[in-house]
């Protein structure tokens, strides 16, 4: 989970940074494209962590559920715990790479504790709804998988909204990852605190998702154990 992401953006820095890097906007130097790019994939590996971890969690934690009684609902925290460190891990190599690169974000870090928190409560409640439709239909999670592969090149974290063609470019705008991950580059590049009014959207989703989740997860809980 570290060094998947880290490789990530080692391969496409290589390979698109002298394309891209004088087309950050408001931002020059000779590394804003690996800045830019680092800052997107922190915040997307913590979304992706989730969602793929709660993807099976039941599956795999069939013979617990059957077999011994206790509150289910610590098995979607147990995940969150293990994605926050796993993402502390990469945020942290992320940063030693970041100071190599003469570029350090300052104070602006402190942003990165609530936003952490609503990428966490939005990818939670999808993960945990559809970890429950994962148990009755098994196809969820090969459709999750790809589905997972397209919203990565819907959200702006390899590239700008500014270089798509007119077009296109309200494409991203449907997406709710992309005011999170421009939050985090606001952070990383600018030193800039996020900017909150555009992500007051997505806090409703995210907390219209873990209401769902939480009503879809108490009611097919009894369900579950049967099918499982």
């Amino acid at each position: 989970m570290i060094a998947q992401p880290l490789a990530q953006v080692a391969i496409f820095a290589f390979v698109l940074s002298g394309l891209l890097s004088a087309r950050v906007p408001g931002v020059t130097g000779p590394h804003a494209y690996v800045i830019y790019l680092m800052a997107g994939t922190l915040c997307w590996s913590l979304f992706a962590d989730v969602v793929s971890r709660c993807l099976t969690i039941f599956i795999d934690n069939g013979n617990l559920i059957k077999k011994i009684s206790f509150p289910r609902v610590t098995l979607p925290v147990i995940v969150v715990g293990i994605a926050l460190v796993n993402n502390a891990f990469l945020f942290a190599a992320l940063m030693i790479g970041a100071v190599l690169l003469g570029h350090w974000p300052g104070l602006a870090l402190v942003w990165l504790v609530p936003l952490s928190l609503l990428t966490l409560a939005l990818a939670t409640g999808f993960g945990v709804v559809l970890g429950v439709i994962n148990v009755f239909v098994r196809d969820t999670a090969q459709a999750v998988s790809v589905v997972l592969q397209a919203l990565y090149w819907l959200t702006p974290i390899v590239y700008m909204t500014s270089i798509l063609p007119e077009r296109y470019r309200n494409i991203p705008e449907l997406n709710p990852l992309t005011p999170l991950v421009a939050a985090y580059q606001a952070i990383f590049l600018t030193r800039t605190s996020p900017d909150w009014p555009s992500l007051v959207p997505v806090l409703f989703i995210a907390v219209g998702m873990l209401f769902v989740s939480l009503t879809i997860f108490r009611r097919a809980g009894p369900e579950m154990a049967d099918v499982l």
